[in-house]
């Protein structure tokens, strides 16, 4: 009876679809050929959206920190971004909020494909064809709020000019 339900199990573990296995863009970029089938990367749709006439939109896809905590909303400043470039299905795409950008959080997406590292068919591009996309958060509008220390180091150093001008001034009579 032990074996029936072993030989069971292993016959549905073998038929269940696999898994994409979840990758961070920086481990992905440190080691391209070691990802093979299907990947799923979490991030920040950003910069522009790219429409093809193959049906095809093409943008960048940032999992740094600045999209779950972006720097207008008080998040810290850790170095540069990192992203891959997505090919995501137009149908998809449409129904997706604008990237993000200096003002914007472009919307944060789920998005599993296959990872294509120099595509012959494509010019040798490197690029996440992307077959599925989960919304994990809406896109919205960012609000810069003036930073105090820097609006009275401004006034200070206008102040300063405006002084040492008049002094000039002065002087030159």
């Amino acid at each position: 009876m032990r074996r029936l339900f072993l030989v069971a199990f292993l016959l549905m573990a073998a038929a269940a679809p696999a898994m994409a296995d979840s990758v961070d863009v920086g481990d992905l970029l440190d080691n391209p050929t070691s990802y093979v089938g299907e990947i799923t990367i979490e991030g920040e749709l950003i910069g522009d959206y790219g429409f093809r006439s193959d049906g095809f939109m093409w943008t960048q896809l940032n999992d740094d920190s600045y999209g779950l905590d972006p720097v207008q909303d008080g998040g810290e400043l850790t170095g540069g971004n990192v992203g891959v470039a997505v090919r995501i299905p137009e149908t998809i795409a449409r129904t997706l909020d604008p990237p993000g950008g200096y003002r914007v959080r472009g919307p944060i997406i789920v998005a599993t494909g296959t990872w294509k590292y120099h595509d012959p068919d494509r010019g040798g591009e490197t690029y996440l064809d992307v077959s599925n996309v989960v919304v994990a958060a809406p896109g919205r509008d960012l609000v810069e709020h003036p930073n105090p220390v820097v609006l009275i180091a401004g006034l200070g150093l206008i102040a300063a000019a405006g002084f040492g001008a008049r002094k000039d001034v002065r002087r030159r009579r």
